[in-house]
């Protein structure tokens, strides 16, 4: 069986497929229709998708101007598959070699700043946030 670890683009045709890997994961409440999230994937310029034994095993999706400044919206693994370095490819795969690019991100789930701290993220004292209406 293949084991290897493919991190890549999302392709049109995986949309759906990726929806239903986000609700798997706990992440149905931001997900929404299946249209609704389809015009997330369009309007993102950055999408990484793992795939192991050809499943789907992570995701990430990033929105960025490709010059200045970008945000990391979603870095999901699914859970049997954490601690292997699916989280940091699928990172890595979004922000791309440019280096020029200040990337921002909320983790507020348990876990999220150690890891991302791993990847070079400081917590920021400068950055404030408009939340989403509920």
């Amino acid at each position: 069986m293949n084991n290897v670890l493919h991190v890549r683009d999302v392709l049109p045709s995986e949309v759906e497929s990726v929806r239903l890997f986000l609700g798997q994961n706990g992440w149905a409440h931001r997900t929404g229709s299946a249209e609704h999230f389809a015009q997330l994937i369009t309007n993102s310029q950055r999408t990484a998708l793992a795939v192991k034994n050809s499943r789907i095993v992570g995701f990430a999706r990033g929105i960025t101007d490709g010059l200045s400044n970008g945000y990391l919206s979603m870095v999901v693994v699914c859970g049997q598959y954490r601690r292997e370095g699916i989280g940091r490819a699928l990172v890595e795969h979004v922000m791309a070699e440019n280096t020029d690019i200040t990337w921002v991100l909320r983790a507020g789930r348990e876990g999220a700043s150690d890891f991302f701290s791993s990847l070079g993220f400081e917590t920021s004292t400068i950055a404030m946030e408009r939340p989403r209406r509920k």
